[in-house]
């Protein structure tokens, strides 16, 4: 890592103790529908800022053409990313190296038997080279108490975590 990436890294490892959340980044994306008028079957996504720039589609499982990503995938991968940072932070005071760790997140949505309506379900699937697997784990867990999303989605989302 960089100094400035190993002095960011050591700020976000810090214990907040605040009685309100303290804001550290806001994103903003606007959504539209395309040539559907559904913006989940052929929509656009665009972050304030351009860099989220990407047509959304249907995946061909359900039907739809599949040129363009979904709702899910980008869940995936916001799931994943977060995921992996908050590994990366607790594995460092754990004192084990998670630079070359991997997480997969995999959603799916299906159909909700509570209310006829639907639900997701997630899996995130860890990978430490190198690391003891009793210790993985522990870090994987702890991570899981610490990431963001694991938090908001706790309660209404199924969530399976394996350590490989």
């Amino acid at each position: 890592m960089n100094s400035s990436t190993e002095e960011l890294m050591q700020q976000l490892g810090q214990q907040y103790e605040g009685a309100v959340m303290k804001p550290l980044c806001t994103a903003v994306v606007t959504v539209t529908p395309g040539q559907e008028g559904h913006a989940r079957m052929s929509g656009h996504a665009r972050s304030s800022d351009g860099l989220l720039d990407l047509n959304l589609a249907f995946p061909a499982e359900l039907g739809g053409r599949g040129q363009g990503t979904n709702p899910e995938q980008l869940f995936a991968a916001g799931y994943a990313a977060c995921f992996h940072g908050a590994l990366v932070l607790v594995s460092r005071k754990a004192g084990i190296d998670a630079s070359k760790a991997t997480v997969t997140c995999t959603v799916t949505i299906g159909r909700d038997p509570a209310d006829g309506g639907y639900i997701l379900a997630a899996k995130l699937t860890v990978e430490i080279p190198d690391a003891d697997r009793a210790k993985t784990e522990e870090v994987v867990a702890q991570a899981h108490k610490l990431c963001p999303y694991s938090k908001a989605i706790d309660g209404n989302v199924d969530v399976e975590v394996a350590v490989v």
